[in-house]
């Protein structure tokens, strides 16, 4: 049964149990204090009555007679009658009572203590006599010799005590009472409080759902950040460490203990969206190595029925994607459409080529037609050669076969240098595809949207310490404001619209930048008369190759 009950029912239950044996406990003292108290204040009451009774030279004026009631009996019931005692008894050192409030008991022997008033020392008592149980005290009466010639007790009984007591309960039963309420409307806000922020649950339910929480964070595909309004990322999954390059979760660690952002080796653009806490959907950020889809969200509480507050936000969820192997594929397949492409024109080209070798051998000009294809054939064959002898990557040199064809198909004449050998030995062939290619389709786009001349240069340098692509169009070139942020993911200077392919805007260049950063290269960009894109590219060392 107890296992149904939320948390806050049984802080309330237990809370409320403690408060009752708080009260019970400081009732009962209390009550036993006062008790106490009444008590030693009826002793300390009485002593002064039978002191002062004890002083009156009267008394031994009369115990020296025959008859010595004759002279105190009409003393003490008056003395009586104006102190707040029950009874005073004046008695002879046998115990022979002289006085008593009941005239009967006169002459009779006292009930009580009386020897270490015998001996000069004044005492308290309770003990039962013919008024019932009382509070008493025995006073000496000494003569100037310093004998004991009589004996005074002044008493209340316990019920007249227990009266007085009784009239203090009812301020200590005041007291608890007011504990009590206190203690339980304490008990019963905190467990509504505990109620609104645990929605009811038990601590057995708690940590099973925190189970199936840490179930499912850790075996998502995706990464999964949870970060608080104080900018600590108080909880992450394996997949969001792996993809941010963070040290693993510790699951055991107080969330006081959590790292700071500022603290982790985030991205720029990453931490920045993090800090602002934003919501976030599909945004592409690029890493050192990776392409990351991120969405963002805020982490919202409950909000009761009918209750007009804002939800509280207590910072913001982030889903996190690997992109990297899509781009790659579509980078592969822009590849494939380029070469598709450059033979669908270089098919062009041949057929108009084709055309003209036999319009020549039908008009009888064999020479000339043998010349034409003999030139036609050294060109490409030229062309190919220096890139195969400069480069060594067959798929870099159809590359650029394919992107010749393209821009001749678009007007744009590209003009390709090579000097050095075997540049790329080590390099990593996609990186190459990414970044020249990229280069070259804005180079012709830019050269293509210009007057003429329209004209694209592709120098390359490649030698045993590093291979270098300069890629200069004959466009606009770019603004002095505009060259760091080329470089950004979803950034374009062209006209907005699909672009040719069917890729997004901001792509190619944002693409480019991470590969050289991942190759461990440098970029360069400069408008000498149009953009030049100047890349170099550090060759592998050979022992981390071999490793």
């Amino acid at each position: 049964m107890f296992q149904s009950w939320s948390i806050a029912r049984r802080l309330f239950v237990a809370n409320l149990l403690f408060v009752l044996l708080l009260t019970a406990a400081f009732g009962a003292a209390a009550v036993l204090e006062a008790r106490d108290r009444a008590y030693d204040d009826a002793g300390h009451r009485m002593r002064a009555v039978a002191a002062a009774v004890a002083a009156n030279p009267l008394v031994l004026q009369a115990a020296a007679t025959p008859d010595p009631s004759a002279m105190l009996q009409p003393y003490a019931t008056a003395f009586l009658a104006d102190a707040d005692t029950d009874f005073i008894t004046i008695m002879a050192p046998d115990r022979t009572r002289w006085t008593h409030p009941n005239p009967a008991e006169l002459g009779k022997p006292y009930i009580g203590t009386i020897e270490p008033a015998l001996q000069g020392e004044s005492f308290t008592e309770i003990t039962a006599g013919t008024l019932g149980p009382s509070v008493r005290t025995i006073v000496p009466v000494k003569d100037a010799a310093g004998s004991v010639k009589a004996l005074v007790a002044a008493g209340v009984t316990v019920r007249t005590v227990d009266v007085a007591v009784s009239e203090r309960l009812l301020a200590v039963g005041a007291i608890a009472l007011a504990v009590l309420l206190a203690g339980s409307f304490a008990s019963w806000a905190l467990g509504r409080y505990l109620r609104s922020v645990t929605r009811g649950w038990g601590p057995e339910q708690l940590a099973q759902l925190f189970a199936y929480y840490e179930s499912v964070l850790h075996s998502v595909r995706e990464g999964v950040i949870l970060i608080n309004t104080q900018g600590k990322a108080v909880m992450y999954n394996d997949q969001a460490a792996e993809l941010l390059g963070l040290e693993p979760a510790d699951v055991d660690r107080a969330p006081d203990a959590a790292p700071r952002l500022s603290e982790l080796p985030l991205d720029g653009s990453l931490k920045a969206l993090f800090q602002s806490g934003r919501t976030a959907h599909d945004e592409i950020h690029l890493t050192g190595s990776r392409i990351l889809v991120v969405n963002q969200a805020p982490a919202v509480g409950p909000v009761p029925v009918r209750s007009r507050q804002k939800p509280a936000v207590y910072g913001s969820v982030a889903t996190i994607r690997d992109r990297t192997e899509i781009e790659s594929l579509g980078t592969e397949l822009q590849t494939m459409k380029t070469l598709s492409d450059a033979l669908r024109a270089q098919t062009h080209e041949h057929a108009n080529r084709l055309h003209t070798l036999v319009s020549l051998m039908e008009l009888g000009r064999t020479p000339e037609a043998l010349d034409f294809a003999t030139k036609d054939l050294e060109l490409s064959q030229q062309l190919t050669d220096e890139l195969l002898s400069s480069v060594d990557e067959p798929i870099m040199s159809a590359l650029v076969m394919g992107k010749a064809a393209e821009a001749h198909e678009r007007g744009v004449e590209l003009q390709v240098r090579t000097s050095g050998s075997t540049g790329a030995h080590g390099l990593d062939v996609q990186d190459l595809v990414t970044i020249l290619g990229n280069l070259l389709d804005n180079a012709i786009d830019a050269a293509a949207a210009a007057e003429a001349p329209r004209q694209v240069e592709l120098v390359v340098t490649s030698g045993l310490d590093a291979l270098e692509f300069a890629v200069r169009d004959s466009g606009a070139g770019l603004d002095p404001g505009m060259v760091d942020d080329v470089l950004q993911y979803g950034f374009s200077t062209k006209a907005s619209g699909p672009p040719r392919g069917g890729h997004g805007r901001g792509v190619g260049l944002a693409l480019v930048r991470q590969a050289v950063q991942r190759l461990g290269g440098t970029m360069t960009i400069t408008n000498p008369g149009g953009a030049q894109f100047h890349v170099v590219l550090p060759a592998p060392d050979p022992e981390e190759e071999s490793a």
